[in-house]
């Protein structure tokens, strides 16, 4: 499961009209924890903003989900509560699940929340829904996890496997055809002649 935090950024952001601004910007950061968060954020915000930043706050999110989409220009924060029975006391229980969606407004939020809680079968029902102050999602995506293309001079495990297992396959299949065979190595009998040693 992710680990999202929520890291609160300042800075001087220069406006429209050329003037200087202090802003403070919020953005969810998928991270392993509180050092990683940080260290991802700065790594992120030198490649957005041009000079000095400071990372202001980082705390731990209560979103275990998000729903981007390339059209989204907001990030809505949604609210569900799961309807589940305690079996031992035989009662149902609500429990708050908490969702960040990307779209363009409330009404596109909402349609997006209902169509990526698809996979829930239980009920529940959608409490609240906000605009969050979320500026951006930075997910966690691990080089190491990423495909990688094979060099021209190489093969794809996939092929290699697949090629010794034919070769193997080959090979059992000469060395059953030789077992079949007649293993004598002495030239064969000519019309005439015996198999009797001269020397005997």
């Amino acid at each position: 499961m992710q680990t999202w935090f929520e890291v609160k950024v300042k800075y001087v952001k220069i406006d429209q009209d050329g003037r200087e601004k202090k802003v403070s910007e919020s953005y969810l950061v998928d991270a392993v924890s509180f050092t990683d968060a940080e260290t991802r954020t700065i790594q992120q915000m030198q490649q957005i903003i041009r000079g000095e930043f400071h990372i202001d706050n980082i705390k731990k999110s209560n979103i275990i989900e998000i729903f981007p989409a390339e059209s989204g220009e907001y990030w809505y924060k949604a609210r569900i509560a799961i309807v589940t029975i305690d079996e031992k006391a035989g009662k149902e229980k609500k429990v708050n699940n908490y969702f960040l969606v990307a779209a363009d407004d409330f009404k596109e939020a909402f349609q997006r929340l209902e169509e990526g809680l698809s996979y829930i079968l239980v009920p529940y029902n959608t409490t609240s829904m906000a605009l969050s102050p979320i500026v951006d999602v930075f997910p966690y995506f691990s080089e190491d996890q990423q495909p990688q293309e094979v060099p021209p001079h190489l093969k794809p495990v996939e092929q290699v496997h697949e090629s010794t297992e034919e070769l193997m396959a080959s090979e059992q299949f000469e060395e059953s055809d030789a077992e079949e065979g007649d293993f004598d190595d002495d030239p064969p009998i000519a019309d005439g002649e015996t198999d009797e040693d001269p020397n005997a």
